[in-house]
């Protein structure tokens, strides 16, 4: 019996399938992690990582999809034309953002357009903690640290990395920003602790607190009219012959699919694709649609990103977008604050005594993971 069959079955005898549904994906991620979840029902892993949030599940031992990263010890990284230089694992120039209002933002990509309905927009808030010099703001799920920088020249954003205890593959360690200010700290040049930061599953963002105000998060409608589709499975193939689709690889999994469709278009495809049976017993494929937010477009760019970061522009302004592996989130964040998986963000003397912002994960420790 196909989903479809089931579900007029389900209305024909008046159970409400639409709450029915909410009830038992909220129960599945307590019982299996956000991604898998997301990949066999065919949800993004945002949306299961907020049911898992509101349920009070921290379940995220497990990530699918290949993780083989790339082999060797130097990266080419490329994002928007600014990822062109040739580096040492260890040492990555991850390209500039800017600040013209003045003030800097590393926060939660998941909450980034939920300040609104807690009061105050994101921008004010920020600008509020900038104004004495930087500091951290957290309210409800939404966290963000918020710094001082010059709004007239690009800020050169650099990294760090450590070996994945999940792969062995690299992860980011350190995140450094220059913030194009004179250094106005202690004459001992000891650092000034602005706060802590968890590890956002869905990923982080770096960027100018006004720009940031106009984020698209996910469920929001495409700002562009178009949205990307792809679907997976074992019947993927077979539905490959049928109706085509190219060759996607996200990060380092492959799907078929299509970029760039008119809203109108993509919403008729996934219908097809639904709807379509891949053998005798209604079997088919997993489908999703994502509309172009600026959320699913910092995912894009990250696709193919050893590091899973993507470089976008929002309101002008570009602006990084920090995607984390999720077997390596599980391993080394899983619980995030709830658990203590926090780490600090500090102020610091840079190159030429000018200020910088650094955000500094430590190592994998067994054993302090949240877990006993």
């Amino acid at each position: 019996m196909d989903p479809i069959n089931l579900l007029d079955q389900l209305r024909s005898v008046g159970v409400p399938a639409q709450r029915g549904r909410a009830s038992a994906i909220r129960q599945l991620v307590l019982q299996a992690s956000a991604p898998i979840v997301a990949r066999a029902l065919g949800y993004h892993d945002k949306t299961t990582t907020r049911l898992v949030t509101a349920a009070g599940g921290t379940w995220s031992r497990y990530a699918p999809g290949d993780h083989s990263r790339w082999p060797g010890r130097t990266l080419l990284l490329r994002a928007g034309g600014r990822f062109n230089r040739r580096m040492a694992e260890t040492d990555i120039d991850l390209g500039v953002v800017t600040a013209p209002s003045g003030v800097l933002v590393l926060g939660m990509a998941s909450w980034t357009d939920h300040w609104p309905q807690l009061g105050r927009p994101l921008s004010e808030r920020a600008s509020a903690a900038a104004s004495t010099g930087g500091g951290h703001v957290h309210d409800s799920m939404c966290e963000m640290v918020a710094v001082p920088a010059a709004g007239d020249r690009p800020l050169m954003v650099r990294a760090s990395t450590t070996a994945s205890p999940f792969d062995g593959g690299p992860t980011l360690a350190v995140l450094e920003i220059d913030l194009g200010l004179p250094w106005a700290g202690t004459t001992g040049n000891e650092p000034i602790i602005l706060g802590d930061l968890p590890v956002d599953r869905c990923g982080m963002v770096l960027g100018d607190a006004l720009a940031l105000d106009s984020w698209t998060g996910d469920g929001h409608p495409s700002t562009d009219g178009l949205a990307d589709v792809t679907y997976w499975g074992g019947y993927a193939e077979a539905a490959h012959l049928q109706f085509g689709g190219e060759l996607i690889l996200q990060h380092g999994s492959q799907v078929r699919g299509w970029l760039d469709l008119p809203l109108d278009d993509a919403e008729k495809l996934v219908d097809t694709l639904n709807d379509w049976e891949g053998d005798e017993q209604g079997r088919g494929v997993m489908v999703a649609i994502d509309e172009h937010t600026d959320f699913h477009r910092f995912n894009r760019t990250s696709w193919t990103h050893p590091l899973q970061i993507g470089a976008i522009e929002v309101a002008g302004c570009p602006v990084l977008g920090i995607n984390w592996d999720s077997g390596d989130h599980s391993m080394r964040h899983r619980g995030e604050r709830r658990f203590g998986q926090v780490y600090p963000v500090t102020l610091q003397p840079g190159p030429k005594d000018q200020t910088t912002m650094r955000w500094t994960i430590p190592p994998y420790a067994p054993g302090h993971d949240g877990t006993d």
